[in-house]
């Protein structure tokens, strides 16, 4: 505001041809100071209190939220209730996609939602269908039916709840039942709690959202039930094993509402029954999925037993994948369905289930540790990886998607990938998991946009037009709303209003994502004197009134990483945005029972003409290398900003809002393999003799097929 009313004055002083300008500069400048030293004073009196620090304060605990009750580690950040966050933005237009798409209709046309003969809707865990499919859909189902407030959805959750509810048997145990299993030439019943895993969840969300006096009695009894099951069989099967720590979560969970000391006895059990995954330099199994879920278990199990060690193994979990298949742009790791020694090149995919889980241990990480690097991470995924596995409007999606994927069809390009069949098509009905589990990905990124600190503030996790409602402050405390507003990431500047019946006094805690370095705020039009770094928090300490508006701005450049355990490959960035070469897209309508995965089943009355299958092929070249040089980024690549979307939905290739220009040659030698897959990545530097062309590049969120890790020409 300053240089700007000073560039105002000059110029009107330079059009009047005063002879003393240096004089009047002088006096300018003097007032200007002034003023600005006037404008700190003033906040300085009223309060304010800026500070940069690297977590929340855990000395404290929150007088309005659930948070971990003592012994356990104490929460960096809170959850809030789901519903406390509505969203708007893109992120709405999303919700709404889901709502209108696949997520809303599954109930309609999935054999695994029929409520005839279901395990989960029969009341009695008795049918022939029902397994993780229902409580996977459920999950993200329900609590999109909570954001929005959408009345037909919270009935419908509400009806398949009431019959997980009327499952529960006299021991506590619920749901569709045990599995048989050949033990030493012994046929013997044992409890599968997997899928079971996945529906404590989705009752959780709704005790937020309704305050059901039943959920908790309903836990305790099962959880009582779970404390007798023998450690012989206990979590013996693959799956539950594996995942055990989505169990212990929600044993925490239950603890943190009613104290009850027998569930942390329960904690230790289910620890040492669950695979390890605090292994040195080990995993226990290469799943991609599993990775993705299970490696924030020892961070978990942490809380109760306090061991670092424990904690330091999911950072490690973290690491390890990465080194070894995830050296490529996305946030994510090229696993397939299974991690396979000597398959790193970006073209190696994963599972949309491998996404939204990992968006999910991303956003429980950050409440268990408040390290910013989570939410990074979180939002590398959802805007990089994520949304190109989905069609854009939401009605079909793609098994695996890759950084590095040129041709998406129906065809089987194993053992290119590891899976054999029709996995890389865009279909309605790409799998039984990834199908139901897709719906998590952006109900639960939304809940997490803001979280509750335990010094009775809000922290801003991750950045997305929204308006949040909450509890805040010391005392009684007060109700305030917050409502931000932003194009990110597709822009760097945040905004933030505040809206209370009279003035309060709480922490506002803004995080600077590592990529970010001289992020500047203001308030009220006053820029604060604070030196935000990246990967840390801004605190802004303050006595809030209505009409407060807090101005965030975190400069987005150009930046380059390179892969070196990836042939030298180069992926190219704009803030939190990874950009992919555009790849002009030919949409091909195929059927999609005939192109669907072998798990893949359709209700009798389904009309699966209204739910087309797509394969997708390169209609422009796509073997590209980067053309660099010495020059800044800034000389080398053209940034071009385009008005936003009418849609509100940035992520199609058609509409994005921020696109690059760069210079790249054609490499003849790369091209498909023998598996109709993109072919491995060229040792950079290559040289070709081809000549240099101006090429585009977009969103790789944007980019349904693209190259994301480029090699380098020279």
């Amino acid at each position: 505001m300053t240089s700007f009313r000073f560039s105002i004055s000059l110029n009107k002083y330079k059009k009047m041809k005063l002879l003393k300008t240096g004089i009047v500069i002088k006096c300018l400048f003097t007032a200007i100071i002034f003023l600005s030293a006037f404008c700190f004073r003033s906040e300085a009196q009223n309060g304010l209190k800026a500070s940069v620090v690297e977590r929340p304060n855990t000395n404290v605990v929150n007088s309005y939220y659930v948070s971990n009750k003592k012994p356990l580690e104490p929460l960096a950040l809170i959850k809030f209730p789901v519903g406390s966050i509505k969203p708007e933005g893109w992120i709405v237009k999303y919700l709404e996609l889901q709502r209108d798409g696949l997520t809303g209709k599954l109930g309609e046309i999935s054999a695994w939602l029929e409520k005839k003969n279901n395990a989960w809707f029969s009341g009695t865990g008795q049918g022939d269908h029902g397994w993780e499919e229902v409580p996977y859909w459920l999950k993200g189902y329900g609590d999109m039916g909570y954001i929005l407030n959408d009345k037909s959805i919270i009935d419908e959750t509400k009806l398949w709840l009431e019959k997980v509810f009327q499952s529960q048997r006299s021991d506590g145990f619920f749901g569709p039942g045990e599995v048989v299993r050949n033990n030493e030439n012994q046929i013997i019943k044992i409890p599968d709690l997997w899928p079971n895993m996945i529906m404590l969840w989705c009752l959780q969300s709704y005790y937020e959202y309704s305050n059901d006096a039943r959920v908790i009695p309903f836990m305790t009894k099962y959880f009582h039930w779970q404390s007798t099951v023998p450690d012989s069989i206990l979590l013996k099967t693959y799956w539950e094993n594996s995942r055990g720590g989505d169990n212990l979560y929600s044993i925490y969970w239950l603890y943190d509402h009613t104290g009850e000391k027998s569930l942390l006895d329960l904690g230790t059990k289910i620890y040492k029954n669950t695979a390890d995954w605090d292994q040195n330099n080990k995993l226990p199994n290469w799943h991609n999925v599993n990775i993705a879920q299970c490696f924030r278990e020892p961070a978990t199990y942490y809380m109760q037993n306090k061991d670092s060690s424990l904690l330091q193994a999911t950072y490690n979990d973290f690491h390890l994948v990465r080194n070894i298949y995830g050296q490529v742009p996305g946030g994510m790791f090229g696993a397939d369905e299974n991690a396979r020694k000597g398959y790193t090149d970006p073209r190696q995919a994963v599972e949309t289930c491998g996404m939204v889980e990992q968006m999910a241990s991303d956003e429980i990480l950050s409440g268990i540790t408040g390290d910013p690097m989570w939410a990074d991470n979180c939002e590398d995924v959802a805007f990089n990886t994520y949304p190109a596995a989905v069609m854009p409007d939401f009605r079909g999606l793609r098994y695996l998607t890759a950084p590095n994927m040129v041709i998406s069809d129906d065809k089987n390009h194993s053992p290119g990938i590891e899976n054999a069949g029709p996995f890389l098509t865009m279909n309605p009905f790409s799998s039984r998991c990834c199908q139901h589990n897709h719906s998590q990905g952006w109900p639960y990124y939304e809940e997490h946009l803001w979280m509750a600190t335990p010094d009775n503030g809000i922290a801003a996790i991750m950045y997305n037009s929204s308006e949040l409602t909450a509890k805040v402050g010391d005392n009684k405390g007060k109700t305030v709303t917050l409502k931000q507003t932003t194009h990110y990431p597709f822009d760097q500047n945040i905004r933030i209003e505040v809206n209370t019946s009279s003035p309060v006094s709480f922490p506002l805690y803004l995080r600077v994502p590592r990529w970010c370095d001289g992020a500047e705020v203001k308030i009220n039009g006053n820029r604060v004197d604070v030196k935000a770094t990246a990967s840390s928090y801004i605190r802004l300490e303050n006595k809030w009134k209505k009409g407060d508006v807090i101005e965030l701005t975190l400069p987005m450049r150009l930046a380059l990483r390179l892969w070196t355990e990836n042939k030298n490959s180069v992926s190219v960035n704009y803030g939190p945005l990874t950009f992919s070469l555009k790849i002009d897209e030919y949409y091909q309508k195929v059927d999609s029972k005939a192109s669907a995965i072998g798990d893949s089943k359709w209700q009798p009355d389904a009309d699966q003409s209204k739910w087309p299958a797509y394969n997708i092929y390169p209609a422009s070249m796509w073997n590209y290398g980067l053309y660099l040089n010495d020059k800044s980024l800034a000389d080398q690549f053209e940034i071009i900003k385009k008005p936003w979307p009418e849609s509100n939905f940035p992520f199609d290739q058609k509409e994005v809002p921020v696109m690059l220009k760069a210079k790249g040659k054609l490499i003849p030698q790369w091209t498909l393999d023998k598996y109709e897959l993109c072919g491995i990545l060229p040792e950079s530097p290559v040289s070709v003799h081809t000549e240099a062309q101006t090429i585009d590049l977009i969103p790789m969120g944007a980019a349904r097929l693209r190259i994301s890790a480029f090699p380098v020409v020279k």
